[in-house]
């Protein structure tokens, strides 16, 4: 069996939700995230991507609903005995199945909590579901019980979260190193995420982003690799994973020379993320760190080149992405309690010039104040 944590752990945790869903009345909740479900019980797969419902009772004893591909993964990667398959077919409907299972359990006019902010639950199957059992329970929105719960890492998960930071550092190295003139985006990708794999780390919850020249401005995945020009930028944004735990970094190297505007940019978003980092301590919001790099990056006429956000919570994540809850936005209020890891990102985009600054990393909230992560310098690199 392929566990990556003890059962004690793992029993640690259904003990906590057992005791939220009692504090919130629930008698159970039905779990769509897949975060969730490997949080619980170590349970490891994209399957899903189809219908795919953990059930957990306030007195614990999961049951999971999948399908026969998932019947031996569960088994191998999880603690859950309980297993269901639904079978594919023209007719079928696994929302329905749900509904005897609870039956079976004597769920009928329980209130149960729904994970319907989920990638593994979508609108036609959330129809299903609330079809199948309107009038036999009651539903209520637990989207962020869980999420909750995960946001502050055990001892455990942060060895693995520091490991998964050394990958990350091991990506970049690979990339100052190839970033050249001539060099291929591809050349340098490849390396990159060959990094994570040959230190025993896992693939991200989203695709590494990479973009040079004006698609350095770009801060999302797209297809296409271009060869680096003798007068570049190159945006890069990626993460360390291991045992599916994400540690991000995000920079923007330069080829040939850097103007005295992107030299600027730079300095500006690394007295930013300073500013940031400071405000990341116990007592503290979310909110707190966004103003303060609102307010340095303002402060030094950028306010338009920046965004809205400038990071996140991370954290054991599947696709489609690695972002965890909670945002780095404005007025956020959940305060950063020790254990958080929180991926901190100064974006600054200059569109008119036509110019690229990034600088990212992840950090570990302690009892007094923050720790970083990552042993790379936040130095511009020029090459």
């Amino acid at each position: 069996m392929a566990l990556h944590f003890t059962r004690q752990e793992f029993a640690q945790r259904q003990k906590a939700l057992q005791q939220a869903l009692h504090e919130q009345g629930l008698d159970g909740i039905l779990l769509f995230r897949q975060e969730s479900m490997y949080y619980l019980s170590g349970y490891d797969t994209f399957g899903y991507v189809f219908f795919q419902c953990m059930f957990f009772g306030v007195d614990g004893d999961p049951v999971l609903l999948t399908r026969s591909p998932d019947l031996r993964q569960a088994k191998h990667t999880s603690t859950v005995e309980d297993i269901h398959i639904w079978v594919d077919g023209p007719d079928a409907n696994p929302a329905a199945e749900l509904k005897t299972i609870l039956d079976e359990r004597g769920l009928k006019n329980a209130t149960l909590g729904v994970e319907w902010d989920a990638y593994g639950l979508t609108a036609a199957n959330g129809m299903k579901l609330t079809t199948a059992l309107d009038g036999f329970c009651m539903l209520q929105d637990a989207s962020t019980i869980i999420s909750k719960m995960r946001v502050v890492k055990s001892e455990s998960e942060i060895k693995y979260v520091r490991r998964a930071a050394e990958l990350a550092d091991d990506a970049y190295d690979q990339a100052v190193q190839l970033t050249k003139s001539g060099a291929d985006e591809g050349d340098i990708l490849a390396a990159m995420q060959g990094a994570v794999f040959k230190g025993g780390g896992d693939y991200p919850g989203n695709e590494f982003i990479i973009g040079s020249g004006a698609d350095a401005l770009l801060c999302r995945y797209f297809s296409g690799r271009r060869k680096l020009d003798a007068q570049d930028q190159l945006t890069l944004e990626w993460a360390g994973v291991y045992r599916h735990y994400h540690a991000a970094m995000m920079r923007t190297l330069i080829v040939g020379n850097v103007s005295s505007e992107q030299q600027k940019m730079h300095e500006t978003a690394y007295a930013a993320l300073a500013a940031v980092k400071q405000e990341i301590k116990p007592g503290n919001t979310f909110g707190d760190a966004f103003q303060a790099h609102a307010t340095t990056i303002d402060q030094a006429g950028m306010s338009e080149h920046r965004l809205n956000a400038c990071g996140y919570s991370l954290g054991t994540t599947f696709a489609p992405n690695w972002m965890d809850w909670p945002m780095l936005y404005a007025l956020n209020p959940v305060e950063f309690q020790p254990g958080m890891t929180i991926f901190c990102h100064m974006i600054i985009y200059n569109s008119n010039l036509g110019l690229a600054v990034t600088l990212g990393e992840t950090v570990l909230v302690t009892n007094g104040g923050h720790q970083r992560l990552s042993r790379a310098p936040l130095d511009l690199v020029v090459t």
